[in-house]
This record gives C-alpha cells, structure tokens and sequence, in this order.
C-alpha cells in the first residue's frame, strides 16, 4: 500500500513524502533520507522499498527542500534545514502509529541521518538502527577537494557551483550552504549516537575520501559495521556491486528492526 502524502518541518515548509506499508499493517518503519540533487523516487529508495516490504517493514521517502516535490528553491537549502525535515519526516511516521524506528542516508542524507541519529526523538522513542551509503560527514572537506581552491572562490563570488549531475549549466546554490555545512561536526555527533550503525561505502569512490568513513566509524560507540566494497564507485553504478550494497542496508535495518526490544 502506497500513498503520497505531505507534512510540514519546522519552518512551516511543505514537504512531500510517500509512505509505502504493507497491506497486514505494522509498527516498524524506515525513514530514507536521499543524496545531494536526488529525490525520494532514487534507485536506492525504490530497491530498499521493495526489499522492506517483503519484510513487512515499511518506508517514509520524503523530498529535501528545493528537490523533487518538496517547496522551496533548492539554492537556498543547507545541512540544517535537511536535519531539520528529517526530523520532521520522523515525527511524523510516530504521529502515525509507527513505533520500531530505522533511519537510512545516501551520500548527503548520509551526512543529514547521522547528525539526527545524534539527536533525542520525541517522548520515549529511539532509532532501532542507522544505515548509511557512502556518507560524507565531512562536507566542506569534499566540496574543498571537488572544486579547488579556486572553485570554492568562484563559488562565494558567484552563489554558483559546477554542474555535478552532468549537465552543462550551472547550478545555483548559496555560498551560505558551505558556511552552514561548517557548523555541523558528524564525527562529533556520532559519539551520541546508540542505535546500531552500518557504513557501505566503495573502495573506488570518487568523491568521498575513504578516510571520512574509517573516521566516522572509529567514532561511533554503539554497535556498529563498516563495509567497504572493492571496485565499487560512489553510486555503485555496477550492477553487482549495487545489490549487494542494498542488500547489506536491507539486511541490517530488517535485523534490526526485527530483534525483540528489551
């Protein structure tokens, strides 16, 4: 059973989402946070969705602000209000009855699910597990080693950065978004972090420095896992090696999810 819905974050900003649950109803749900200039209906989302579900685990996939359907200009987005709606997308899936709780970031909403995991829920609630797929925690780092020392100038003068996705204009993206990405230490909040925590991240990445994810790790305190794929690239565009990052996620968010609570 599928159905779009939309709620608000705390700026009163709508944001678009779509809860997918399996028709015999359950409590246990997972909350897909997509990567940087992707959107809820990403590869990843619909496989982890399909993989779930079979479980009898639902999903929550929602829009960050200024990407898919969700309101707002994506040039004025930054790490803070992404928290901001993921914790928002969390609070709403307990509003509706869900009460075994996963979390799951791309790349982006990699760096976004860590520092929310950091972070208290609302009343008694606490995240069941944490997975993540090639997460950045070190945003500034990446965008540093991306565009250069004369990029990043370019960038602060312009409100512009180069075309990631392969197009050809650029696209328009505040300076403020890095100046924001600064005030955030993932490393920092990992050590708050209590749910289990999976790491997939592929030895041939091409924008995550492989050190980010080792620190990352090195830094959580709960139970944790840290799977680095040889070969694999930063969207782990092999066919292999993408089933079996997503079967790595699925697999750790179901055991988990699964497990009797204490």
């Amino acid at each position: 059973m599928q159905r779009e819905v939309a709620f608000k974050d705390l700026a009163g900003n709508r944001v678009a989402g779509i809860l997918t649950s399996p028709e015999a109803g359950t409590d246990r749900v997972v909350v897909l946070c997509h990567g940087f200039l992707s959107s809820k209906q990403s590869t990843t989302n619909k496989v982890l969705t399909a993989l779930l579900l079979d479980q009898s685990i639902a999903t929550f996939r929602f829009d960050f602000f200024g990407q898919g359907e969700s309101e707002g200009l994506f040039e004025h987005t930054t790490v803070t209000t992404a928290v901001n709606q993921a914790m928002a997308a969390l609070d709403y899936v307990m509003s509706n009855g869900f009460r075994r709780l996963g979390l799951m970031g791309s790349s982006f909403g990699g760096l976004v699910a860590t520092l929310v995991a950091s972070r208290p829920l609302k009343g008694a609630a606490a995240l069941s597990a944490l997975s993540l797929k090639c997460p950045v925690p070190d945003f500034p780092e990446m965008l540093r080693l991306e565009f250069g020392k004369a990029g990043m100038e370019r960038w602060k003068e312009s409100n512009e950065i180069p075309n990631v996705t392969g197009g050809s204009e650029p696209i328009r993206l505040r300076y403020a978004f890095y100046e924001d990405c600064l005030v955030h230490d993932a490393y920092k909040a990992a050590e708050a972090i209590r749910a289990p925590v999976l790491i997939v991240q592929g030895v041939q990445d091409e924008h995550v420095p492989l050190h980010q994810s080792r620190r990352l790790f090195e830094a959580i305190r709960s139970e944790k896992r840290l799977e680095l794929l040889p070969g694999a690239n930063h969207g782990f565009t092999n066919a292999e090696d993408f089933r079996t990052m997503t079967r790595l996620q699925a697999d750790w968010l179901i055991r988990h999810l699964s497990a009797e609570r204490p």
